[in-house]
């Protein structure tokens, strides 16, 4: 037995396939659509493909698709809403002071 690594008709793997079959001489018999070569994994493709002609793998997924598979961020906890909040109302504290002793100087 040994691997084979399946791909699409836009050469995209698949799945990995054993491999069972032999010809009359022995050699295994890989099916249409297969490669005996193994996708790297370092680094690992988000989207392995296949080129037939230069017989190896290359990332076929775009930098839109993998953008989109990272997960959203997640919105502000209470505390980091409180954190703001807080900033906030000392800055327009510091500001009324502050025209407050102009006001007072005059």
């Amino acid at each position: 037995m040994i691997q084979a690594y399946e791909y699409n008709q836009q050469n995209e793997l698949i799945i990995p396939i054993e491999v069972f079959e032999r010809d009359d001489e022995g050699n295994y018999i890989i099916p249409e659509q297969c490669t005996t070569i193994a996708p790297p994994n370092n680094p690992s493709f988000y989207k392995a493909a296949f080129d037939v002609k230069k017989q190896q793998w290359y990332e076929s997924a775009t930098q839109e698709y993998i953008a989109s598979l990272k997960p959203a961020p997640l919105p502000p906890s209470d505390i980091e809403l409180l954190k703001k909040q807080n900033a906030l109302l000392s800055k327009q504290l510091t500001q009324l002071l502050a025209m407050q002793k102009v006001g007072a100087s005059d």
